[in-house]
């Protein structure tokens, strides 16, 4: 099964990679985070590619894709649903709102304000919504990508700390190399790309009907006990770490320790290497930590916390 995962993993990547150009790491942590079965908060200035990454990603699994742009005028009615009275029946009804998808597009959410933005908590924690008083389920690949802008903050509101927790990762899309902007330019003159995105929809590379025990075979990575003890060592640093405010909580830990079983899939093994936690130990942790208030005035990042806490905690042999 795994390997038929991997082969799933390799299809993903080539038919997304076929439109989106230039941002091959950013691909991978995505097809990491969804085998995971978590969430991915998109960082990157507009242009990047940003909603291209999401709709192509949603075409090659095949599945429904749904988009909200986040404005500071919306409602959580406006993503969840809710009720409206019908004249011709003269009743209420329920109506669904954009979030019941199967991949779901939260454009800018950092534009709403908080009561908006905490409209997708149950969503993203228990695939899940609460319409008047009735729990709906969503789908069981429910897979939320939302994105900020980190450059431009007038009229934003930062992400509550409960929000940043609920993203497995959060993945940075940056402006292509020059090779592959040429590409770009290329494709564009040929006609296959237009400013709006690709001209052609990608056709799904996997029956949808096997997705789900798919995913569920990430469950047979092992993960040597030496890791653990690795990854204990990593997050509890972060917590003692005196220019650390606020460390990595235990799901943070989970987190990354899920998106490292699913990176070894996608690199075609059945167990975890330090390199795996490593890896993805800034995109799993970075978005989790609050730096104090000297460490920012020093200029360092979360991102950079995370680094100093790999470069100190030994790699087991």
């Amino acid at each position: 099964m795994l390997d038929a995962l991997y082969t799933l993993s390799q299809r993903l990547r080539s038919a997304v990679s076929s439109v989106v150009v230039g941002q091959s790491d950013p691909i991978e942590q995505l097809l990491i985070a969804w085998l995971a079965g978590g969430h991915v908060l998109l960082e990157g200035v507009p242009g990047v590619g940003k909603t291209l990454l999401a709709r192509s990603f949603a075409q090659a699994l095949g599945q429904d894709f749904g988009r909200i742009q986040f404005t500071p005028d919306l409602m959580p009615s406006d993503v969840t649903g809710g009720s409206i009275y019908d004249f011709r029946t003269q009743q209420f009804r329920v109506e669904p709102g954009p979030i019941f998808c199967q991949v779901l597009l939260g454009d800018e959410l950092n534009r709403a304000p908080p009561r908006t933005q905490s409209a997708l908590l149950e969503a993203m924690q228990e695939r899940q919504v609460t319409l008047d008083g009735t729990t709906r389920p969503l789908d069981p690949l429910f897979f939320v990508l939302a994105t900020q802008n980190p450059v431009e903050q007038e009229g934003t509101w930062p992400l509550p700390e409960a929000q940043l927790d609920r993203f497995l990762l959060c993945v940075r899309m940056t402006t292509p190399a020059r090779d592959d902007e040429l590409v770009l330019y290329r494709r564009f003159l040929d006609g296959a790309l237009g400013l709006t995105g690709a001209r052609e929809r990608l056709e799904a590379v996997v029956d949808h009907e096997t997705l789900p025990e798919l995913r569920r075979s990430i469950s047979a990575v092992h993960v040597d006990h030496t890791l653990l003890d690795y990854l204990h060592a990593i997050v509890d640093r972060t917590r003692s770490d005196r220019r650390i405010m606020v460390g990595v909580s235990p799901r943070g830990a989970l987190a990354l320790l899920g998106a490292a079983r699913a990176r070894a899939v996608v690199h075609r093994r059945d167990h975890v290497l330090p390199d795996d936690l490593k890896a993805l130990a800034v995109a799993a942790l970075a978005h989790r930590l609050i730096p104090t208030p000297d460490a920012e005035l020093e200029g360092m990042t979360a991102r950079d916390l995370v680094d100093a806490v790999l470069d100190d905690v030994p790699v087991p042999r």
